[in-house]
């Protein structure tokens, strides 16, 4: 029998029809066998960051319960589910992407590998996790600082540079 395991995963897009491709992404996680989605964030129109000469993006978040306690299976599904949904990739690193998935929590799991650190270490400070993580997950609590998603929201929501705009019922569903 396989383990049951919760995730947080973080999505994103910023070429073509933005909230199409977080629709389509959410629908392909959703009929991987070990992926059930139980949770989705709104919709929020998000400023980029890192490399701000480039389109803005449209973010979620999504709880899933997956039947694997490996979070590195978790991660290799979603690596495929991006190479199907855009073949090209990113151009370069926090480059402009059709979809982005990012696990953001597995269970309440501590992991750095080279290839995966759990929680994500960026999430913390990014506007564009943690408010649609507040819709969904608004005290879960963070693993190493024992922050909920709210406080740690709360903590940087005063940040100009990090414009997080949620999409109205009109644009979310064209």
């Amino acid at each position: 029998m396989a383990d049951f395991s919760t995730a947080v995963l973080s999505i994103g897009s910023n070429k073509g029809d933005k909230p199409a491709n977080l629709h389509l992404a959410i629908a392909c996680l959703d009929t991987q066998e070990p992926i059930d989605v139980t949770a989705v964030s709104r919709f929020y129109k998000t400023q980029p960051q890192n490399f701000a000469d480039q389109d803005w993006f449209v973010n979620a978040v999504v709880k899933i319960r997956c039947r694997t306690s490996d979070p590195r299976v978790l991660l290799e599904m979603l690596k495929q589910i991006e190479f199907c949904m855009d073949k090209q990739g990113k151009p370069f690193r926090f480059g402009p992407r059709k979809i982005d998935l990012d696990i953001i929590y597995f269970d309440d799991r501590i992991i750095k590998t080279p290839e995966l650190e759990i929680p994500h270490p960026r999430m913390h400070v990014r506007q564009f996790v943690l408010r649609p993580m507040c819709d969904i997950e608004p005290g879960a609590v963070h693993p190493v600082s024992g922050l909920t998603t709210q406080a740690l929201f709360n903590q940087i929501e005063t940040q100009e540079n990090q414009a997080v705009i949620p999409l109205d019922e009109e644009e979310e569903n064209t």
